[in-house]
Formats: C-alpha cells, sequence, structure tokens
C-alpha cells in the first residue's frame, strides 16, 4: 500500500510539473536494446511479452578469480546503468528489463528489474552505486557486495548454484 501512495504521489508532482511519464505502450525492438548497452562480449536481445531480455556473455577466467561475488553482480551492472533508466524512459510499455549472465552457454544469474521499481531517488542511488562498483569494484570488493545487495533487494533474482557456491 505504501509503495502505490508513494508512486501516486510522485506521478501528479510530475505531472504538475510538465513531465508526465510517457504512457504510450511502445517497446523496443532487440536491436533498439542491443543499441542502448556498449559491451565488448557477446550481448543479445529479445522482447519476452513487455519485458526486454538481455543475454551477456561472462569471461570463464573473470568468474574463476571473481568467483561467487562476481558470478552474483553480473546482471547488476548492466541492470543499474543510465542505459537502462533510458530504455525504461524511452518505452513507456516496457516492463522490465531482465539480465541473464552467461558463462558458455550456462546461465550464471538472473536478475528482472522491474519498470517500476525505482523513483527518481532510487535511480540516482542506484546509478551512484553501480558506478563505484565498476569504476573501483576490482579494487575495493566491498563496492561490488554493496550492489550485489542492493541488486537482491530492487530485482526478482536467481543464481546458479554451480557458479556461486562458497
Amino acid at each position: 500500500m505504501r509503495r502505490v501512495a508513494r508512486i501516486g504521489v510522485m506521478g501528479a508532482a510530475a505531472m504538475a510539473a510538465g513531465c508526465a511519464p510517457k504512457t504510450d505502450g511502445s517497446l523496443p525492438t532487440p536491436d533498439h536494446v542491443v543499441s542502448y548497452y556498449t559491451y565488448e562480449g557477446g550481448l543479445e536481445a529479445e522482447i519476452v511479452g513487455n519485458v526486454a531480455v538481455l543475454r551477456v556473455a561472462q569471461s570463464p577466467d573473470l568468474l574463476r578469480r571473481g568467483g561467487p561475488l562476481w558470478a552474483k553482480v553480473g546482471p547488476y551492472i548492466f541492470l543499474f546503468s543510465e542505459e537502462t533508466q533510458k530504455l525504461f524512459e524511452d518505452f513507456g510499455g516496457l516492463a522490465g528489463v531482465r539480465v541473464i549472465t552467461e558463462v558458455r552457454g550456462n546461465e550464471v544469474a538472473n536478475a528482472l528489474l522491474a519498470h517500476e521499481e525505482l523513483n527518481e531517488i532510487l535511480w540516482a542511488r542506484s546509478l551512484n552505486i553501480a558506478g563505484k562498483a565498476r569504476l573501483e569494484g576490482t579494487n575495493r570488493m566491498t563496492l561490488l557486495e554493496d550492489l550485489v545487495e542492493w541488486g537482491e533487494s530492487h530485482t526478482e533474482f536467481t543464481y546458479n548454484q554451480s557458479f556461486t557456491k562458497r
């Protein structure tokens, strides 16, 4: 109930400010989705219903070196990004973005971020946490842990235990 009230107030504030949320119901094509993200590894997209699904290839070497933490953090690097935020802004019919990370065709992690999950303040916090993790996470593992914790509190997620058990 609390979430509904908060969204109602935020929606009214946005309309009063003259920046009504986009509700045209449009959906991106898979090519549109891919074009939003810059990634040197393999990246594929599909639209399943009204959810954009990204499949991201992860390096087996990265997972070997980084272990369970690197296996978990993969989807959140993509979900909590300016690219995902822009995708939601540009396509009013998009209900969510799901990121599935894979190694050699095996699913490592899977997380779904619902369109309505993050308001403007939470998006700012998400971008801050993810940005720090991307920039300094290799040297400060606690930043990756923070991103995983944030992701787990704002997404529906599953992890492949073959990659994430200690």
